[in-house]
């Protein structure tokens, strides 16, 4: 997904000026006449990436909105311009926390690379505080990397028990995020200055799973040289994270559900309960309700851990998020590796996009760090990613233009890649190597032709949701609207993306 630029200024005519540059160069556009909308739209949008500010503007004008902006702690590169080029305007911007000036009219070559620095050192500042959070331990769910609606709102619902101290168990796949959801829950609530302890249940043996919980006495059993207080005491005030809860022994689950209802443990080999305070987050890749149904996990246990249930979705159903964490990952490992990644091919992005990753967010991880270490120049390529290529080689191709093939390289030489997926059916008059420019004849098609093609594809692929056929498209959504009026075509959701748009040809 391209980073959101927002345009700031009152002047109608250079608003569109710096839409269709910021557009060219590839990125999303918002536009505000003053300052005042700009903060209305920066509320409403928190993955605004990057400011086009005009200084001079009725109400308030430029140096006031990066005041605003400083008040509130949001951190947005924001690229200042304006008519008059002074110095004393420039100290004043740069002061206000502005990272670049340009003067107006701006050319694009010096606006593209303007934002291209502001965005690169913006990224690598985010993942450097993104890094110190991590290390202690008050990460909150802004440092989550997602533009997926369906992540948003399962984020939106998780954020609700951070005030809370209601306990919480986390639903998903391995791999998806379900510990940095936990933390991000630990980091927003009360208790962000105590201990986040986290236990994998599925990696401790069977004997020492009392003992590594809920601690031991010295002498308890053989081995046990000294005394261990165990995650529990360890985590009082604090939050215990239970991860892979279900792999749990029975004899551990009596002990863990007395723990969770009387707010006290018993260490093996002690003559006293110890009281503790503890919030519990837990986590399980299993179906917990089916293994009470087969016995494997006490009934009244699942019913103490599954108060607020948070199901995290897999990667597969959020790709709007793979080129969010591939920015992320390329910034964080080549930062490591001492690499600048500039770029990722369109076919590198097609083929990640196009890949059902069964081991979820790790496994993208993983392929990036790879691909970061393959890497000879300072762009990914298909070749960087031999494994995902193999594994993809036996479906079908993208959507993009053949090599050689001049017609449909022309079509989509400035389009984002557009990926069909396996299970979806494609249009009536597409097909997966690209829109047709000829006809049978060999002459070229109308453009109007074309343009009906390529909105029928877009509304069919993004599953009649007009607001993503919109950005896609990049074309505001009364627009695609009446170029749907246009054609013949209608809405009968009303307008709302609550329904999918049903498209019949209406001939």
């Amino acid at each position: 997904m391209a980073e959101c630029v927002l345009v700031v200024d009152d002047d109608p005519v250079q608003r569109r000026l710096l839409e269709n540059m910021v557009r060219k160069a590839g990125y999303d556009v918002l536009l505000a006449e003053g300052g005042d909308e700009a903060m209305s739209l920066i509320a409403d949008n928190p993955h605004i990436d990057c400011i086009v500010l005009d200084l001079v503007m009725p109400e308030l004008d430029g140096l006031g909105l990066l005041a605003r902006l400083r008040e509130q702690r949001l951190n947005i590169p924001v690229i200042v311009q304006t008519a008059h080029g002074g110095i004393d305007n420039v100290v004043s911007a740069m002061r206000a926390g502005a990272v670049d000036f340009v003067v107006k009219p701006v050319g694009f070559e010096r606006l593209q690379v303007s934002l291209k620095n502001a965005l690169t050192n913006s990224t690598l500042a985010n993942e450097l505080a993104r890094a110190k959070r991590s290390r202690e331990g008050t990460l909150t769910f802004k440092d989550i990397v997602t533009r997926s609606p369906l992540m948003r709102a399962v984020l939106r619902n998780a954020e609700k028990t951070a005030a809370s101290n209601i306990p919480v168990l986390i639903e998903g796949e391995s791999g998806v995020g379900k510990e940095l959801v936990a933390r991000a829950i630990h980091g927003t609530g009360e208790r962000r200055s105590k201990p986040f302890i986290a236990v994998n249940c599925g990696a401790i043996p069977d004997n020492l799973v009392e003992s590594i919980l809920f601690g031991h006495e010295k002498g308890a059993f053989t081995g046990a040289t000294e005394r261990h207080t165990g995650k529990f005491v360890e985590a009082d005030g604090g939050t215990l994270f239970l991860d892979e809860v279900g792999e749990l022994p029975p004899a551990a689950q009596v002990k863990l559900l007395r723990a969770v209802q009387e707010g006290e443990v018993e260490p093996v080999g002690a003559r006293k309960p110890v009281k503790v305070n503890v919030r519990l987050i837990s986590a399980t890749n299993r179906n917990l309700s089916h293994d009470v149904k087969a016995g494997r996990f006490r009934e009244d246990l699942f019913y103490r851990l599954h108060v607020f249930p948070v199901g995290i979705p897999p990667l597969r159903e959020r790709p709007e998020d793979i080129p969010e964490l591939l920015r992320h990952f390329l910034v964080r490992f080549g930062a490591e590796e001492g690499k600048t990644i500039r770029s990722v091919s369109g076919e590198a992005l097609a083929l990640l996009s196009r890949y059902r990753w069964p081991g979820n967010v790790r496994q993208l991880e993983n392929a990036v760090f790879r691909a970061v270490v393959l890497a000879e120049g300072d762009s990914l390529g298909v070749d960087e990613f031999p494994q995902i290529a193999a594994q993809v080689s036996g479906e079908p191709a993208p959507l993009a233009p053949a090599a050689g093939d001049v017609s449909e390289l022309t079509m989509l030489a400035d389009a984002p890649a557009m990926i069909v997926e396996p299970d979806q059916p494609a249009g009536p008059s597409w097909h997966q190597g690209g829109l047709p420019l000829l006809d049978s004849d060999g002459q070229v098609r109308p453009l109007e032709e074309v343009e009906a093609e390529l909105i029928r594809f877009a509304i069919t692929h993004y599953r009649g949701q007009m607001s993503e056929v919109a950005r896609r498209l990049k074309i505001g959504r009364s627009t695609l609207y009446r170029k749907l009026e246009s054609l013949g075509y209608s809405d009968p959701g009303g307008k709302n993306d609550s329904d999918a748009v049903q498209i019949v040809d209406p001939e």
